[in-house]
């Protein structure tokens, strides 16, 4: 009998518009690490029609095995198993990648997390290989939308390190951490899909 799925509405939402910008970021074959797997719904779409990708899901500790039904039943052979992933221990422990994407995770993660993962992302990504960060995000302290402004609320009410983070701080890490914002594309309600590239020498 199979596990019953897990299921996001939000994946379901944004996950076409999504595809399209990782299809034309991610070309060639690649092994692209996503952070947050979350429920699974997207590596199963991306797998499904970028087949010349591995896609590696991983979350937290706590939460990794999540996806598994999603990914047990589509049986992709360019999906490895999820790994168990703290992003702020020193050495992720993880194959070697050539691509990172993450949706809705910097606003659910603390600060120090934050900045743990453009470090951790860094260190395990080549020069000029492509870090996808998919979210909501603030600009020169200002909410995009009243309904982003009522989500940080929300979220700030389930715990006081969550909340939609500022531009120009992720700036000031990736800057810390070599890695260059390159693209920052409008994305459905109110959401964005940042591209970093690793600064090359």
């Amino acid at each position: 009998m199979t596990a019953r799925k897990p299921y996001s509405q939000a994946c379901e939402n944004n996950k076409q518009v999504i595809l399209e910008k990782l299809a034309t970021l991610f070309s060639g074959p690649k092994t692209i690490l996503e952070i947050g797997t979350g429920t699974g719904q997207h590596a199963v779409h991306f797998a499904r029609n970028l087949p010349h990708l591995t896609w590696q899901p991983s979350d937290h500790p706590s939460n990794y095995q999540l996806s598994e039904p999603w990914l047990s039943e589509a049986n992709l052979p360019n999906i490895s198993e999820p790994l168990s992933l703290n992003v702020s221990a020193s050495d992720w422990q993880i194959p070697t990648i050539s691509g990172v994407f993450s949706a809705n995770t910097a606003h659910i993660m603390s600060w120090p997390e934050v900045e743990a993962m453009f470090q951790g992302v860094s260190a395990n990504l080549q020069a000029h290989e492509a870090f996808c960060l998919y979210g909501p995000f603030n600009y020169s302290g200002l909410f995009t939308s009243a309904s982003n402004e009522q989500f940080d609320t929300h979220l700030k009410q389930q715990n006081p390190a969550m909340g939609i983070r500022d531009m120009d701080d992720l700036k000031r890490i990736g800057s810390d951490n070599k890695l260059v914002l390159e693209s920052d594309f409008e994305m459905p309600a109110n959401n964005r899909l940042l591209v970093w590239r690793v600064h090359g020498t």
